[in-house]
């Protein structure tokens, strides 16, 4: 294995739930994955700590929330998950904070994972020297890690459920430190039917929105290249329980 080279991601795991910040977040690359369990009968939950509400500048907050709730819903249909859960948290201003960790580990111990996957939380994207993260990816990815060993203690949030330590890994989609990936080569097209779900707001984002097959074939190829047998590849930065 090189320096450069990517290892498979664990996936000996019955159920994954995926926590991240917004609607859309997992599309870009990581409902890949998604697909890929499954498809293999795994059961797949996701919890998004925001509506969207300011993701969509020319639509007021309730619309722009009502509309991006519904593409999520298509999103996660389209790589064949049924379980996709709200937070109350405001878009674009979450905080890490011990009620947002509480949300995530009451989340925890209700659909009991063995695999938590959230998003890239590290400062940027690409290297070090790529462009700046955004606040809530961070909040959000930090406080899913704290959250995963709070569920693990009985003593803490004790009145939100009993206490789940099967979690066996934590997976953070597009890391600048990955060192793991996903093969994705049998399900691209279920990811770019994720993306593309979200059809208003990559309208009004624009690019990579007016081309969502070509931004995600790129990316899961560039991966690929990285993943000894692969074609189409999602990289994460992998943490072992």
């Amino acid at each position: 294995m090189t320096s450069d080279e990517l290892s498979p991601l664990p996936e000996d795991v019955d159920r994954v739930l995926v926590v991240v910040a917004h609607p859309d977040d997992m599309e870009y690359g990581g409902s890949g994955a998604v697909a890929r369990w499954t498809a293999q009968g795994t059961q797949v939950g996701y919890l998004l700590a925001t509506h969207g509400e300011a993701g969509i500048d020319v639509l007021p907050p309730g619309e722009c929330a009502r509309v991006r709730e519904a593409e999520q819903r298509a999103a996660c249909a389209a790589v064949g998950v049924e379980v996709c859960e709200f937070l109350d948290h405001p878009d674009g201003l979450v905080e890490y904070s011990v009620a947002l960790r509480r949300d995530i580990a009451a989340a925890i111990r209700r659909y009991r994972p063995q695999l938590v996957v959230t998003g890239n939380f590290r400062e940027t994207w690409g290297d070090e020297h790529g462009p700046l993260n955004q606040a809530d990816h961070i909040a959000v990815g930090r406080a899913t890690v704290d959250a995963v060993r709070d569920a693990a203690n009985r003593w803490l949030f004790a009145e939100v459920g009993e206490r789940w330590d099967g979690v066996r890994g934590i997976a953070a989609v597009s890391s600048p430190r990955s060192r793991h990936a996903v093969d994705i080569s049998g399900h691209l097209d279920a990811a770019i039917a994720s993306l593309s779900a979200h059809r208003e707001y990559l309208a009004a984002l624009g690019t990579p929105g007016d081309d969502p097959t070509a931004f995600l074939r790129d990316a899961a190829r560039a991966t690929a290249a990285r993943l000894p047998g692969s074609t189409a590849a999602v990289p994460f930065e992998y943490f072992a329980l």
